[in-house]
């Protein structure tokens, strides 16, 4: 498990091929809508990958931009959130919404919402806290999240996928997940006392033990 902790995004990484290596055996027989739940997952994994390992200082800027925490390699934020956060949360309903494709577009349209919340956390929320141009997981959430919207919402309208009740269900649903299974679950783990701890490369610069 604690191998987990700290290489549960390398290992997303890795899903990542394996699910863009599946999308080129089976292009043929995937709908458009398929090939898009399926590239929105390798949009998250890839998008992890850049906030915890490519740039990696996600965790620290959460924990110093956001909750001005004085100790910011484990509160709020530390590896035992990020692993249920990002995996149980994040990976499991991509994940569903892939597989379940067109059976259930309310669960892509809830991973969809996340993604935009991801988008505007990214792109607004954090560079205005952390007074910075970049942070960790802004250029995946703009070249890889973006593309993803638009294109869900073409598919969807132009295939007449979507319905009213699609909405009713997965609008709340993505907003109970980015509250519930993001910003809450980071208060409810939260402990000062934690022995998970963050990598000296995952604090901002600033941060570190120099």
């Amino acid at each position: 498990m604690n191998f987990l902790r700290k290489h549960w995004y390398d290992i997303g990484g890795i899903l990542a091929i394996l699910v863009l290596a599946y999308i080129y055996v089976d292009f043929k027989s995937l709908s458009h809508y398929q090939l898009l739940m399926w590239l929105s997952l390798v949009s998250l994994f890839f998008h992890q990958l850049e906030e915890y390992r490519i740039a990696g200082t996600f965790p620290g800027m959460i924990n110093t931009a956001i909750y001005h925490s004085d100790i910011p390699d484990r509160y709020p934020l530390n590896p035992n959130t990020s692993l249920y956060v990002n995996v149980i949360v994040g990976w499991l309903f991509y994940f569903l919404a892939a597989v379940f494709a067109e059976k259930a577009v309310w669960l892509g349209l809830a991973t969809i919402v996340v993604s935009i919340g991801n988008i505007i956390a990214h792109t607004f929320l954090f560079n205005i806290k952390g007074k910075t141009l970049y942070n960790a997981g802004l250029i995946t959430s703009l070249l890889l999240f973006v593309p993803c919207i638009y294109f869900f919402f073409s598919i969807v309208y132009e295939d007449h996928l979507i319905k009213a009740k699609d909405y009713f269900i997965g609008v709340p649903l993505g907003i109970v997940l980015n509250v519930i299974g993001i910003l809450k679950l980071i208060d409810w783990m939260a402990d000062k006392n934690t022995k998970y701890v963050f990598e000296q490369r995952n604090l901002l610069s600033r941060d570190r033990n120099h």
